[in-house]
């Protein structure tokens, strides 16, 4: 698309490298005849042109801006293969609905960015372009990675096969528990917390995002306190238990000093967060691998970038580069519970986590093909605002690879901790085995959950205090394609 004044690219060098200013598209960034190859990187961008802009000049200003070009022709252009590694905006198309705004697709050539590196990656394709005058608004929505470039990366260090394996656990989602309050708490206070939860029936508990090494509770005491916790509960209950510890810390030696006791100590797991940055996560990532331990990612601080629908970078784009940096559990979003977004959106992130092949779907948010060459698969954790009532819902949403993670629906239970955690076990084994018999969890689910209530306490306590309580908000990432009927 784009008006027949549309500049077209100058094929002339003498007028192309004649010194002053051109458009981009001008300089070559625009090519709509371009036929992508396989081994280019691609990226599907939604911008916002500020008024008086050409649509087709912004999305040549994208490609250019992320990748070769300044705001002046500049001569040492002809130094270099310019015309490979030129990135192409090759096509652009209204986003429906949203007038003024823009899909433009663009393509990279893999020599762009180095093996191996998503800081890299990210340096290029979302380092400047973002804050480019003539846009109002620029959003990543999505990318295809060809095979080539996802063979350079290692993954998950474990991946959910293997962790299964290693935990003994099959044929349902794992249950967790994030600590509350999260802040606060004696490092044996905490510990205790740790222990009810496990011994009620959880597979994991949790720390929390911002909880690291404060005054009232050095990590170490952390640490101690929580395995002490992990290793009774496994003892009593003869199942595979296990705590995500924060070893999120100001420095790298710092990380490695905390991961290294964690491994002393027994644990099968750490935690990091995500604002630690990428080329911290990769190199923690290869530490759990070296030393056979399951990495949590918590996705503390991605709403800064993913939350709005204009501008930013979408969270099927942050999960995609997280599974090639490698991590085995990750944050994706519930589609119920306060953190809840669009149930199909949030599909494509779980999709993105856990498929050998990702196939394009436009009502899931997902615009290519994605093959993950054998990449390990990412285990999804839902978490925020959700509770036992709603374990039909999330069982159907989601499958067995997840793991459903209950904090106030567990800490906050009025019966005690254990009870929560028993709640929760009950209430997924209940709905497990009614969808293994056939059953319609769906619609029978509230059924079968009261069904099972008769006969556990502490599941009919949660049930009565959490029944009703939904966070009903609009979601502010939804598809702009939605499925229509066929004729046929």
């Amino acid at each position: 698309m784009g008006a027949p004044d549309t500049p077209q690219q100058i094929l002339d060098p003498k007028k192309r490298y004649q010194a002053g200013v051109l458009k981009y598209a001008q300089m070559g960034y625009w090519d709509p005849d371009y036929e992508p190859r396989d081994t280019d990187v691609l990226a599907v961008f939604r911008i916002t042109p500020q008024d008086g802009v050409d649509p087709v000049e912004a999305a040549a200003a994208v490609a250019g801006e992320s990748s070769t070009a300044t705001w002046t022709v500049v001569w040492t252009d002809r130094l270099t293969a310019s015309d490979t590694y030129r990135a192409k905006a090759y096509r652009i198309d209204p986003v429906p609905g949203q007038e003024g705004q823009y899909f433009c697709w663009v393509a990279y050539d893999l020599d762009l960015f180095e093996e191996g590196s998503i800081a890299n990656l990210t340096a290029s394709i979302i380092g400047n372009v973002f804050s480019f005058k003539p846009l109002k608004a620029a959003r990543l929505e999505d990318m295809r990675l060809p095979v080539a470039y996802v063979k350079t990366f290692r993954g998950p260090p474990t991946g959910i096969v293997v962790e299964r394996e290693r935990l003994e656990k099959y044929g349902r989602p794992l249950l967790g528990a994030t600590m509350k309050p999260k802040l606060g708490l004696s490092g044996k206070n905490y510990g205790r917390v740790v222990y009810e939860a496990l011994r009620g029936g959880l597979d994991f508990t949790k720390d929390d995002e911002n909880i690291n090494s404060q005054p009232f509770m050095h990590w170490r005491d952390r640490f101690l306190y929580c395995m002490e916790g992990v290793n009774q509960a496994a003892a009593q209950t003869g199942e595979i238990k296990g705590h995500y510890l924060n070893i999120t810390a100001g420095t790298m030696e710092e990380m490695y000093r905390r991961a290294e006791l964690a491994r002393e100590l027994g644990s099968c797991v750490v935690m990091v967060d995500l604002i630690i940055g990428w080329t911290a996560i990769q190199s923690i990532s290869n530490w759990c691998r070296d030393n056979d331990m399951i990495l949590h990612m918590h996705r503390a601080g991605h709403g800064t970038y993913t939350r709005q629908k204009n501008h930013g970078v979408s969270f099927r784009v942050i999960a995609k580069w997280l599974r090639l940096a490698g991590v085995d559990h990750l944050h994706a979003g519930t589609a119920v519970g306060k953190l809840e977004g669009d149930p199909m959106t949030v599909q494509g992130f779980y999709n993105v986590c856990r498929d050998s092949v990702t196939k394009q779907d436009l009502p899931r948010g997902l615009f290519f093909d994605q093959d993950w060459a054998s990449i390990k698969k990412v285990m999804p954790v839902a978490s925020g605002g959700i509770h036992a009532g709603q374990m039909h819902q999330l069982l159907d949403l989601f499958g067995d690879d997840v793991v459903l993670q209950f904090g106030g629906g567990t800490i906050g239970h009025p019966m005690g901790i254990q009870a929560g955690a028993q709640a929760n076990r009950v209430a997924l084994e209940s709905m497990v085995l009614a969808r293994n018999e056939g059953r319609d969890i769906v619609n029978e689910g509230p059924q079968i959950l009261a069904d099972a209530a008769k006969w556990c306490q502490p599941l009919r306590a949660a049930l009565d205090t959490w029944g009703d309580i939904t966070f009903n908000y609009t979601s502010t990432d939804t598809s702009d394609f939605v499925p229509t009927a066929s004729v046929a």
